[in-house]
């Protein structure tokens, strides 16, 4: 039976194995470039429209329209700028992270080779998708200031309770998927079954997550990796974390 646990993601698969070459950008989406695209997907729920992976493509340029779902990026080599409807510019580099809302009229242009980690939301409650907390694309600032946060439950806790601060940057029109940067003190936290699916992309410091069976995997600053909703984890960092967020709670 496989365990529900974290996901650790890797630029070219957990064995190496590389990425697979995905079907073509269909011809009436591309405006420019002949794209190769490949991927391989760390997670998949069509049930509830989640999807989460790793993907690179060779150069090309889209053609300006709405974006078809949620999606948030974190550029791993290359780069990408994005047009927006209004003649606003967006240029995006390795090591920056962006999200593009669900109708968002946008161009993509793409000069070189680039790769990325992603998360997909493809909304299907029919939720207007002008009633999401922004529509336009978004680079995400991580030294932009954050607001105090609730800590864990002291019943949740081993140890002292933590200082930890958040800043949302963005929320769907139907509230169940959010983005955003997190960072705390360190702390112990019991283990639980994870009450959301999460990917986390440590932007410093490191943590330590376990299950009651025994397993336990340590990620470090630059790593990146996706807890499933009901994966029964604890948590352990014994210093400083900053993170990236990327949250989906289903409704129903």
């Amino acid at each position: 039976m496989t365990k529900n646990r974290a996901i650790r993601f890797a630029l070219n698969g957990q064995q190496h194995e590389g990425l697979s070459t995905w079907p073509a950008i269909p011809a009436d989406e591309i405006d420019s470039g002949s794209p190769v695209q490949r991927g391989l997907e760390y997670f998949n729920d069509p049930r509830i429209g989640l999807s989460t992976g790793v993907w690179d493509c060779t150069a090309f340029t889209g053609k300006m329209g709405p974006y078809p779902v949620n999606e948030f990026m974190i550029v791993l080599e290359g780069g990408v700028t994005m047009m927006g409807q209004d003649g606003g510019v967006t240029h995006v580099a390795a090591g920056e992270s962006f999200i593009i809302p669900k109708g968002t009229v946008c161009q993509w242009r793409q000069d070189g080779y680039l790769k990325k980690y992603y998360v997909i939301f493809d909304d299907a409650s029919g939720a207007d998708p002008a009633r999401a907390s922004a529509q336009r694309v978004l680079k995400i600032d991580t030294l932009a200031p954050r607001e105090p946060t609730p800590s864990p439950a002291a019943e949740l806790l081993i140890g002292s309770s933590p200082r930890q601060s958040g800043r949302n940057w963005f929320e769907d029109a139907s509230k169940q998927w959010t983005v955003g940067v997190w960072d705390s003190t360190p702390y112990r936290r019991k283990a639980i079954p994870f009450p959301r699916h999460e990917l986390m992309h440590l932007l410093e410091g490191s943590v330590t997550l376990s299950d009651p069976d025994g397993w336990s995997e340590t990620y470090h600053a630059g790593e990146t990796f996706f807890v499933p909703m009901g994966a029964n984890v604890e948590w352990l960092s014994t210093e400083y974390v900053k993170k990236y967020y990327c949250i989906m709670i289903p409704k129903g």
